[in-house]
């Protein structure tokens, strides 16, 4: 561990609010803006689709910049800055949006910044926050602080799309514009005072902490980032984040527009219906984090055992939206939504624990890289999958002509793709030998089954 002074839980949780920060202007974007793209403007659902995508192919920086944290840089200016570019771009967006409404090729130039923004702003503020959680708290801590923050994220997730879905009701280009400024001038303000002498000084006099890091810094990223990939567990696990949040982003694009025409939802009540997801994720979260502690943990499952059962669930779920699509208002759809929710946060916050593991795993002067590879890899995984979804879906809809079956197709490839996840994250848990130490928050090695580590 790094010679400064560690996080405390008060820390801990100020880097939560700066998550859930995040999550706040991300949410309106991905969800809202895409909404009112393909419903009130009538544009393609694939329109949307590229805009996220493209913000997520600029996340690619990534591993760069946690190349850059790991060579010793402050990693609060990168936060601060990125989360003024992250607002910033979240008004662009909805401006933009506006926009399309009169001259909608103005309007999509305009966005195309406006998610170039959000993509430059998520990566400086996202990965820095990661690396310095990886060096300022301690082992025994990493866990649990992880959960905490990432709980934080989701948080922000449900209470923007609740609170901006009732905000929003009447919808008018106007209300969009006054919601989405007071949300970027927010939590500007709220990531300033969670920073405010957060990180103290990088390098203390008298401390060793210069020598012992000048050697990694005459190292070039390229070498880095090739000896990174060559560990057999880290190229596992980018892999699985690839395969499961490629099933878990394709549904985000396609989720409220297939509300909208099937079950005649409002802008404002399908914006509650992505809350309504984001807090069963938070749900499978907490449940997870009860479950996986102390004795309890032994008896019940190992971390392996909840990836795999997280994604097989989430599979089961997206079939049930299968059907929804196939049978119509009927179907209880809010159920469906939560159950998928719990399924996907049971996955994610298992997969955030084994990340933090692995990150220092292999050394911790290389564990801004690995965040970075494993991150820039959700961002393909999102881009391609955002992106992938609405155009199945608009590719369904030419071709079979019928809403239900086309968002059917598209909902029946996610349930797939789980079932792939759920192959990988054993795959990953192959590389864990007998050797593996027990740590004090939970982690050690089945003796039934080595590869498995108890959660």
């Amino acid at each position: 561990m790094s010679t400064l002074p560690l996080f405390g839980w008060l820390r801990i949780a100020r880097l939560g609010l700066i998550q859930a920060c995040m999550g706040a202007v991300v949410v309106v974007t991905t969800s809202t803006l895409n909404r009112i793209m393909v419903v009130e403007l009538a544009l393609p659902a694939m329109l949307p689709g590229f805009l996220v995508g493209f913000h997520y192919l600029v996340q690619m920086v990534r591993p760069r910049m946690g190349f850059g944290a790991d060579q010793g840089r402050r990693c609060t200016p990168w936060m601060l800055g990125g989360m003024f570019v992250l607002a910033l771009g979240g008004f662009l967006a909805s401006l933009a949006t506006v926009w399309m409404g009169q001259a909608l090729s103005q309007g999509v130039a305009l966005a195309v910044l406006a998610f170039t923004l959000i993509g430059l702003g998520v990566s400086a503020c996202g990965t820095s926050l990661l690396v310095l959680m990886s060096k300022r708290v301690a082992e025994a801590r990493r866990a649990p602080a992880a959960t905490v923050v990432w709980m934080m994220m989701i948080v922000g997730f449900a209470v923007t799309a609740i609170t901006v879905g009732k905000l929003l009701d009447p919808y008018s280009p106007a209300r969009l514009l006054e919601i989405s400024g007071g949300l970027s001038v927010l939590v500007v303000l709220i990531a300033w005072a969670c920073l405010w002498n957060l990180e103290g000084q990088v390098a203390p006099v008298g401390s060793a902490a210069p020598e012992q890091v000048a050697p990694e810094k005459k190292q070039a990223f390229k070498p880095t980032l090739q000896r990174v990939w060559a560990e057999p567990q880290a190229k596992a696990f980018t892999v699985f984040v690839f395969i499961s949040m490629l099933a878990y982003s394709a549904q985000d694009l396609v989720l409220e527009p297939f509300a909208g025409a099937l079950f005649g939802l409002t802008p404002g009540e399908t914006t509650q219906l992505s809350g309504l997801h984001h807090s069963a994720v938070l749900c499978g979260m907490l449940a997870v984090a009860l479950v996986g502690s102390g004795r309890v943990a032994g008896r019940l499952g190992a971390i392996q055992s909840w990836m795999v059962g997280g994604c097989l669930v989430s599979a089961l779920a997206m079939l049930g939206l299968c059907m929804a699509a196939a049978g119509g208002p009927p179907w209880p759809l809010q159920p469906n939504v939560f159950l998928l929710g719990v399924a996907n946060g049971v996955f994610s916050i298992a997969a955030i624990a084994t990340m933090m593991r692995l990150a220092t795993q292999g050394g911790e002067q290389h564990a801004g890289t690995r965040m970075g590879l494993w991150g820039a890899a959700q961002a393909i995984a999102f881009g391609v999958g955002g992106l992938l979804g609405t155009v199945a879906s608009d590719l369904a809809h030419y071709l079979m002509g019928q809403s239900g079956s086309a968002y059917a197709s598209v909902f029946g490839f996610e349930s797939a793709m789980f079932v792939v996840a759920a192959v990988c994250a054993v795959w990953v848990g192959r590389y864990d030998g007998p050797q593996a130490a027990k740590s004090q928050y939970g982690f050690g090695v089945s003796p039934k089954k080595e590869w498995i580590h108890e959660y």
